[in-house]
Formats: structure tokens, sequence, C-alpha cells
């Protein structure tokens, strides 16, 4: 086989996602933020949540070795994402000091600060949810290009608030998954009085603690809308909430696997089963209903992946929530 040969035969093979050395979506692996418009970016931590499951560092490959195959036009907004716009993977955040949550929270606010010079949006996979405070910080707040040097609203999708400020640090980690939600409010990057956290249910783990649920992010600014707030709302209202808390404010998504129901996402680090979670049809709608807002980030967390079904359902129902959230942030730098 000559080389012409072969590279017909590579170009013939390349739209099975089978086939080839496995990035997400199949996009182009390109470490350079400035070649693209929307980065996928994997970030393998899990030092900042110790009190679950503690191997949500293995999210980014599980996630790689399933989306060959979603590689799709968007068949509700009538948009091709990846024709649309240049997204590439730029592949894994470097974290040398992997089980030093504080070393790994300053590696990833530096290497999402190399996105916001350059314009390009992010879409990660986590790892745990400390992932989502350093990104905040690295393109919204002061001195963002991405943000226009303000805070951006966030809409949080999670069974818990993560604004946890009861104590300083979670078994010694300062800026755990638990605390996020509060400290990028404190030190504005993200407007609260913008942002809404919705899917929290669960059991309090005390009556003696057991304040109503999100006190403690309502006292911040944040609008809570629970799970069962969310049922009895239906989709299009929840849309309609959501869309008039942000208004035109550049906005973050951050999309935590456990809002979804366990038996849509079993392989999560902080299961609720306990209580009903999202369907795949009320997170799809929900997302899809955010068309038009001006969203510069997002990421989707809490993978569990050797806790997932044989099928990796858990990955796929990740991938599906990367898809959309790229095709959001798609269909805003179009103008749609």
């Amino acid at each position: 086989m000559d080389q012409q040969e072969f590279e017909a035969a590579k170009a013939q093979s390349e739209s099975w996602y089978w086939w080839g050395v496995p990035t997400l979506f199949r996009c182009k692996w390109d470490e350079d933020p400035a070649n693209c418009d929307i980065a996928l970016v994997g970030v393998p931590h899990s030092a900042g949540n110790g009190s679950t499951e503690r191997d949500q560092h293995l999210g980014p490959r599980a996630v790689r070795d399933v989306s060959g195959f979603y590689r799709r036009a968007h068949g509700v907004h009538g948009f091709a994402p990846f024709e649309a716009s240049r997204v590439h993977d730029l592949g894994d955040v470097p974290m040398p000091q992997a089980m030093d949550n504080a070393a790994s929270i300053g590696h990833i606010e530096g290497f999402f600060k190399r996105l916001d010079q350059a314009g390009t949006r992010p879409v990660s996979i986590g790892g745990d949810h400390s992932i989502t405070g350093p990104i905040l910080k690295a393109i919204a707040g002061e001195g963002s290009n991405l943000a226009g040097g303000k805070p951006c609203a966030l809409i949080h999708f999670d069974a818990h608030t993560d604004s946890y400020e009861n104590m300083p640090h979670w078994l010694g980690v300062e800026r755990s998954a638990a605390h996020w939600a509060a400290y990028t409010v404190r030190e504005q990057a993200v407007d609260a009085s913008r942002s809404i956290q919705l899917g929290m249910r669960g059991h309090p783990s005390s009556i003696i603690h057991g304040d109503k649920v999100g006190s403690a992010s309502k006292s911040l600014g944040y609008q809570i809308l629970t799970m069962d707030e969310v049922d009895d709302l239906g989709i299009e209202s929840t849309i309609a909430m959501i869309r008039a808390r942000v208004g035109n404010t550049p906005a973050y998504i951050t999309f935590d696997l456990d809002c979804m129901d366990p038996s849509v996402a079993p392989g999560v680090s902080n299961p609720e089963p306990g209580f009903g979670g999202m369907s795949i049809r009320q997170a799809t709608k929900i997302l899809q209903g955010l068309k038009g807002l001006n969203i510069i980030g997002a990421d989707v967390v809490c993978l569990m992946a050797n806790k997932d079904n044989p099928n990796k359902i858990t990955a796929q129902v990740a991938m599906v929530m990367m898809f959309e959230l790229l095709s959001l942030i798609s269909l805003a730098l179009n103008g749609e």
C-alpha cells in the first residue's frame, strides 16, 4: 500500500467510532487553544472529594472511549456543531501532584487561563466537582476575557448545592467539591443573583443540621429549584425560570451526573437513590431550551467509570450531556 492508498483507506475509516485512537467525539487532537473555537478538555482529578468514591479521575478516558459514535448533527436544533465550529480535543489538564488537591486546583486554573486568553470556550469532562471552582476562576471575574472581566451566571445541575461553609475544609481539603459554589461567589467569579441551582434532592445528614435544602446557597444569593420543584413546574416553566434568571449575562453550565436518576446514571460518586432524579428527557430538554444564552463554558463531572454498568451507560450519559453543552456553545458562537 503506497501513501496515497494509505491516506484514502484512513479517510474511509474515520467515520467508524471504533476505528483509530479515541478522542472526544473523534475530534482533532490539538493542544493549542488558539486553533479552535470550542475546547474539549479532560480534567482527571479526584483529590477534591475524599469522603466518597475517589476514582473520578477515570472519567475523561471513559468518555473518550464511548463518544466516537456521537459525532453527529443536532436533531432538535437542526444544526451541525462539528461543522459550524472548530471543536478540538485539547487532551487532559496535566496534574503532576494529582493527590494534592491544592496544587491540582492551581494547575487546573492555570490551564484554563490559557483558554480564556485565547478566547476559546471549554467543555470539560471531570473529575470530581472541585474542578468547577478553578475553571470559573480562570474564565470569569476580574481580568477574564470570556466573561468580559465580570462575574458570570452559573447554571448548576446537581443533587447537592456544593455551597458548604460550616467548616473551612472538607477532610483537610479547602477548595473542595463541597465548597466551590460558595467561594466562587465570595471571590466574585460567579454572580449569584443571576445564578440558579436545580435538581437538589436527598435526606439531610441530621435533624439538627437539616436546614431547608439550599439555605446556604440562598444566603449567598442563588435561586434554588429542588427536584420536586422541577417536577412540579415542568420542563417549559423550568426553562423559563432559568432564562429569566440568567438574562444576557455570560453563563457557565456545570452538570453533576448525580442529578440524574440512579436508574439512568448509576456510576456516580454521590448517588441519591432514595429520591427520583432527572430523566434523560428532562435533562436534555432543559439544556436544549437554553439555546440563545451566551454560554462561555461548561463541564460534566462526577462520573465513576469503575462503578458503571458493563454497557457504560453513565459514560454515555456524560457523552450526551457534553454533546448538548458543546451544541449550545456552537449555537451561541454562530448567532443561532
